[in-house]
């Protein structure tokens, strides 16, 4: 699609819960991990990305699961029956409060992973183009309220409340604490886009080299703008 990264918004998402058999990366060897979207979604790449860091092949070494109509995967880990879960961050309290497993790899914690940013603002090409006003509005809109969550994340959380987004304060509460949100103006969302697009690119799922999809993908001119007047 026709599209360009404007800025990032944090890292942290998802977090590999494992159970206790399992106490380094290389032990996932022909064990099952679950997920809950199909092959070539951002939970498989991601988890994909992490295997091939620590010279597994993803491909060859790791049993896939996902969704089916019988259980989740995150039920099946709970239930013990696959060794890994890739947990997205509002799932996070539940697998903590069952005390099932334990996180092997924290993407708001861990390198590289919390030094890059998994998830990035982005518009129409066409739309970024032609409307830079609205696109900075925009943008000035999402990042202010990405600066709310990190520091007023009680107000955040009763507003997730209110807005039907959340069905429970604790849980919502402890989901913004979880996710770096306060380092927008820090991280480099280049420096991410680059990262991920060369294993993108070994894994065959993008054609571009990541030089290429930053120069034509890519455009930093206004978030450079707003760091300048959104004073941390």
């Amino acid at each position: 699609m026709p599209i360009t990264a404007l800025a990032g918004v944090h890292p942290g998402c998802f977090a590999l819960f494992v159970h206790e058999h399992i106490r380094t990366f290389t032990d996932l060897k022909g064990k099952q991990v679950g997920f809950n979207e199909g092959p070539g979604s951002a939970e498989h790449l991601y988890v994909s990305i992490m295997a091939a860091h620590f010279g597994l092949d993803p491909g060859e070494d790791i049993e896939w699961v996902t969704t089916d109509d019988v259980a989740s995967p995150m039920d099946l880990f709970i239930q013990g029956k696959i060794d890994a879960y890739l947990a997205f961050v509002p799932e996070f309290p539940e697998l903590r409060a069952r005390k099932v497993g334990h996180v092997l790899v924290d993407m708001a914690m861990d390198r590289p992973w919390s030094h890059y940013f998994c998830c990035l603002l982005i518009g129409h090409t066409d739309f970024v183009r032609q409307y830079p006003v609205a696109t900075k509005r925009a943008m000035r809109a999402i990042l202010k309220a990405t600066d709310v969550c990190a520091t007023e994340p009680e107000r955040a959380a009763r507003q997730l409340l209110e807005g039907g987004f959340a069905q429970h304060y604790d849980t919502a509460l402890q989901t913004l604490t979880d996710v770096p949100y306060n380092v927008w103006r820090e991280l480099d969302p280049e420096d991410s886009l680059r990262f991920y697009a060369l294993w993108l690119h070994e894994f065959g799922e993008i054609d571009a080299t990541p030089n290429q999809l930053i120069a034509e993908g890519g455009d930093w001119r206004f978030l450079n703008e707003l760091k300048r007047e959104l004073k941390a």
